[in-house]
C-alpha cells in the first residue's frame, strides 16, 4: 500500500448521478442480476420517453453524470440518440454499462469521445466468468472490449464480487493490462433481485472482504489502473452519512419508477415517479423517510433490507458499521 494512494470519495452537495434503465430485457440471465421485472417493468422506454426523460433530469447549473444501464443498454435501438441528446443536454459524463455484446453497431454510431463504455467481468477466465455470466461470455466480452479499446474508447470493467469469484479476483489486475483497462470497479453483491432468493449464499463475509479487497486493489494500482470499490465498513472515527440526504441520485426504471437508494429497488418505495413526463413526489411511506434515521450499524436500509450483512459482538453491539451503499473508495498509484 505504500505505492499507492487510498482516499474516501466524499459526497458533495449538488454532486448527481442519473442511472438511467432503458429497458429490463437481456440476452443474459446472470446469476447474480438484480433487476426485477415485477418492479422495475418488463418494457423498454420509448424513444420519445428517452429524450424526455434525459432533458427532464438535466439540470444546466448543476454537474451531473449519465449511466445507461438496463438489462442490456445496448439492446435499445435508440441508445446512440441517447448518448448524443445528453450531451447536448450538457451532462458532464456519460457512461453506458455493458455485458459486453454490443448490440445495434454501437461503436459505429458514436465518437470515442461521446461515452465511456463499461464492461461487465466476473472472472479473470472463462471457467470463472461463464458459469456466473453465460456461456463463451468472456470470449465476447473480452474480444469487443479489445475493439472498443482500440477505436479510442475510454473503457473501464466492473467486477461483482461473490462467494462465486472472490477468490479469483487476484488475477484480474494482469488481465486488465493485457486488455489495456485504465479503470477498475470493484462491486459487492447485494440481497437484490435474483441473489435475494438464491438457496446458496452469495455473499461474502466482512472479513473476507476487508482482507481480500483492498490489498488487490492496490496491487491494481500500483500496476497504473484506477481502482474505485465500495467503503462498506466504516472506520471507527468515519461518520456515517447517507447518499440521499446529501448528493443527488436518481435510479430511473421503464415503468417510470424513480429510486433514490438502490437497496429498495426490489420494493415500491420509490421517492419519486415519472408519469406523464413530469417527476413526481410520492407520498406515504417512501425510501427517503428513513434516510434521517441515526442507528448504531450505520446504513438504516441496509438494517431494514440486508440485516445478513451485519455480524454482532457478544453484547449485541455490530461489529463494523456499514456505510451507505454509494460512498466509495478510490486508490491510485502514488507518482
Amino acid at each position: 500500500m505504500n505505492s499507492a494512494t487510498v482516499k474516501t470519495l466524499g459526497f458533495k452537495a449538488g454532486e448527481r448521478n442519473i442511472f438511467f434503465h432503458l429497458l429490463t430485457a437481456c440476452n443474459l440471465s446472470c446469476v447474480h442480476c438484480y433487476i426485477n421485472p415485477k418492479q422495475h417493468g418488463a418494457n423498454m422506454v420509448s424513444r420519445q420517453e428517452m429524450v424526455d426523460w434525459l432533458k427532464l433530469f438535466a439540470e444546466p447549473d448543476k454537474k451531473s453524470n449519465i449511466i445507461f444501464l438496463g438489462g442490456e443498454p445496448t439492446m435499445h435501438p435508440d441508445l446512440a440518440l441517447g448518448i448524443k441528446t445528453a450531451r447536448q443536454l450538457g451532462y458532464q459524463s456519460i457512461t453506458v454499462d455493458s455485458n459486453g455484446f454490443l448490440f445495434n453497431d454501437l461503436l459505429e454510431k458514436i465518437k470515442a469521445d461521446e461515452a465511456v463504455i463499461s464492461f461487465s467481468l466476473d472472472g479473470p477466465e472463462p471457467e470463472v466468468n461463464d458459469p456466473i455470466r453465460g456461456r463463451d461470455v468472456f470470449r465476447v466480452c473480452t474480444e469487443n472490449l479489445q475493439k472498443t479499446v482500440k477505436k479510442g474508447f475510454d473503457v473501464s470493467v466492473i467486477y461483482t464480487v461473490s462467494r462465486m469469484n472472490i477468490d479469483h479476483l487476484d488475477k484480474m489486475p494482469e488481465l486488465l493490462t493485457n486488455l489495456g483497462v485504465k479503470r477498475f470497479f470493484i462491486q459487492v453483491i447485494g440481497f437484490r433481485g435474483k441473489s435475494a432468493s438464491a438457496r446458496d449464499k452469495l455473499q461474502v463475509t466482512p472479513d473476507e472482504w476487508l482482507t481480500k479487497i483492498p490489498p488487490v486493489a492496490a496491487r491494481a494500482a500500483e500496476m497504473g489502473i484506477k481502482v474505485i470499490f465500495p467503503k462498506v465498513f466504516l472506520d471507527e472515527e468515519e461518520v456515517f452519512q447517507c447518499a440521499g440526504q446529501v448528493a443527488e441520485n436518481y435510479f430511473i426504471f421503464p415503468n417510470g419508477r424513480v429510486y433514490q437508494c438502490p437497496l429498495c429497488e426490489d420494493y415500491p418505495v420509490n421517492a419519486w415517479r415519472v408519469e406523464d413526463g413530469v417527476l413526481i413526489k410520492n407520498e406515504g411511506l417512501t425510501e427517503d423517510r428513513f434516510f434521517t434515521l441515526n442507528i448504531a450499524e450505520g446504513c438504516v436500509m441496509n438494517k431494514l433490507l440486508q440485516p445478513g450483512n451485519i455480524v454482532y459482538d457478544d453484547k449485541g453491539r455490530p461489529r463494523h458499521r456499514i456505510s451507505c451503499c454509494l460512498l466509495k473508495q478510490e486508490i491510485t498509484a502514488n507518482r
